[in-house]
């Protein structure tokens, strides 16, 4: 039962990985833009526009799949989701299942906090664009959303194929080793745990902004490690596992660097 689990679940990263990094098909990896560049022009009357050219470099990556270079990054990522599947998923929820260390951090980190803090940031940074009549921070935020939207409607997809069970929704005496292709929920919102999505919209909104101010030493380490915070809180409250949140930080990075960035 186990084995056959993994193997769904492999089969499924193998899908989902390539897809997640987006590169231009015309476009080598050397080619990429320097740090904090980016010749994509970012409106609101884009956006719609911008997030179709995103979707369709997303799904038809598979077509670089013919060069062995492309392999390498998510043969990569799929073998350490794969191993935190099988060796640390069930050993974390179990610890946070029984341990009471985290109940003031889960106070403060809420589900429902850290949302709302990954909509008050762009909005705030947004309002100081607009005050500083400051293009590059109101673009910024502009494709930090679109980024989101891009990062979650491959999070919806993901979720409704692989119906994960939540660890909160598992009873204390049983385990966590059979959890995949369980749920039954609303296919809009996405009715499995599997990827994070608040990890992957943390990850979409950092990379970003790390990448669009990296001139600035401290925005890469301030904007990925507030993602990686968003995506720790999600182990104490049961709400996800840990391959939930490394594939959410890998997809959220790579969509965000790779289709929306270029």
């Amino acid at each position: 039962m186990v084995a056959r689990r993994l193997i769904g679940v492999g089969l499924l990263l193998a899908l989902l990985i390539p897809l997640a990094v987006a590169q231009s098909p015309d476009a080598p990896v050397a080619s990429q833009p320097a740090l904090g560049d980016s010749d994509r022009p970012a409106s609101w009357k884009l956006v719609p526009s911008n997030l179709l050219s995103d979707q369709k470099r997303i799904w038809l990556y598979p077509r670089r799949l013919a060069h062995p270079r492309s392999w390498i990054a998510p043969a990569a990522i799929l073998g350490t989701a794969v191993l935190l599947v099988a060796e640390a998923d069930s050993p974390a929820a179990s610890y946070f299942r029984r341990t009471s260390e985290f109940r003031g951090f889960d106070r403060v980190f809420t589900g429902k906090a850290t949302a709302l803090g990954m909509i008050a940031l762009p909005a705030s940074l947004y309002v100081a664009g607009l005050a500083r009549k400051d293009s590059k921070m109101k673009s910024t935020v502009l494709l930090a959303g679109e980024a989101v939207l891009d990062s979650e409607l491959l999070t919806i997809a993901a979720k409704d194929i692989d119906r994960r069970l939540y660890p909160a929704s598992i009873p204390a005496p049983q385990g966590f080793t059979d959890t995949w292709f369980k749920t039954k929920g609303d296919w809009l919102r996405g009715s499995g745990s599997f990827p994070s999505g608040h990890t992957i919209a943390a990850f979409s909104i950092g990379t970003v902004i790390a990448r669009r101010y990296g001139n600035h030493r401290w925005v890469p380490y301030a904007a990925y490690g507030a993602a990686a915070l968003v995506g720790f809180s999600r182990l104490p409250l049961m709400s996800h596992y840990v391959s939930d949140v490394f594939m959410g930080s890998a997809l959220g990075y790579s969509i965000a660097r790779f289709a929306v960035l270029r």
